[in-house]
């Protein structure tokens, strides 16, 4: 019996990265041609460079992970509710920020100071609304129905690494696939744990985000399109949900633990210098991007 488990996580695994990945390259295709709001003008940004670039990267992976997560087979219903209810919540109001967003106040301490001072900003209404889903996924999920005080602390940890690892993930959608690297690079250790657990659940919620997210990649890195804060927020609000799935409570605490510093870290410090400064992290940074004299690639 133990034989056969393990084959099935692993074939979880790749059932969700296959479904993610062709969701999302479709979703794309589709969007790129009718946007799901407005025209391509409505989603064209300038990036780094000052050159033209489309946000239409980010509803495609939230459309293609949610399709995903609600045809991969094997997950229970709680499971695929969760993951429905974290990638349509965090990719919504991310989607919001990104096209109605002001950017007079950044971060967290600048939204939540101006929401002190009355002032309601788009980046407030996203904290708030993807904190609340992040809970509310959470909830679906809890693992202790029946012991209030020990359910009560786990949605309460579950929900922060969820609504953390979102906000977390969107700070890193500073350079061409950045954040995608990262996501796929937190992922890698959750997919082995799940495989491990020799569990098809945790293997293919964990392997859905990062087939999605692979597949859009190459229009990444190519500063063809970026996630934005509605693709980069659905990311991580993914992997933190596959995170509380997949791990023990130390583990999450762990996982929680490590957010917080780095989303704290961020308001003193530039992820983008940090890494710059490190020559193995500026070397995976770099990994597959152009040189900044490069022209962009044709679409």
């Amino acid at each position: 019996m133990a034989r056969r488990a393990f084959p099935r996580a692993l074939v979880g695994a790749l059932a969700g990265a296959f479904l993610g990945a062709a969701a999302a390259r479709a979703a794309y295709t589709a969007f790129t041609r009718r946007p799901p709001v407005g025209d391509t003008e409505t989603w064209a940004r300038t990036n780094h460079r000052g050159e033209p670039i489309t946000l239409l990267e980010g509803p495609a992976f939230v459309a293609g992970a949610g399709a995903a997560a609600a045809v991969t087979p094997g997950l229970p219903s709680g499971v695929r509710a969760a993951a429905l209810l974290a990638v349509a919540g965090s990719g919504g109001l991310g989607a919001y920020d990104d096209l109605y967003g002001a950017t007079s106040s950044k971060g967290f301490r600048g939204h939540l100071s101006a929401l002190a001072k009355g002032e309601v900003t788009s980046g407030a209404v996203k904290i708030l609304g993807i904190g609340a889903t992040g809970l509310a996924a959470a909830a679906v999920t809890s693992r202790n129905p029946f012991d209030v005080p020990r359910a009560f602390f786990d949605v309460i940890v579950n929900g922060g690494v969820i609504a953390g690892s979102a906000n977390l993930a969107n700070l890193f959608d500073l350079r061409p696939g950045r954040a995608i690297k990262v996501g796929l690079l937190a992922g890698a250790p959750l997919l082995a744990a799940g495989l491990l657990k020799k569990d098809p659940v945790p293997a293919a919620l964990v392997a859905l985000p990062m087939g999605a997210a692979a597949a859009l990649l190459p229009e990444d890195l190519g500063e063809r399109a970026m996630l934005g804060d509605a693709g980069a927020n659905a990311l991580g609000a993914l992997l933190g949900l596959a995170a509380t799935v997949t791990l023990g409570r130390p583990g999450r605490l762990a996982v929680l633990g490590t957010v917080v510093a780095l989303t704290a870290a961020s308001e003193k410090v530039s992820f983008t210098k940090v890494i710059a400064g490190n020559p193995l992290l500026h070397r995976v940074d770099m990994l597959g991007r152009r040189p900044v004299e490069q022209a962009p690639t044709p679409r």
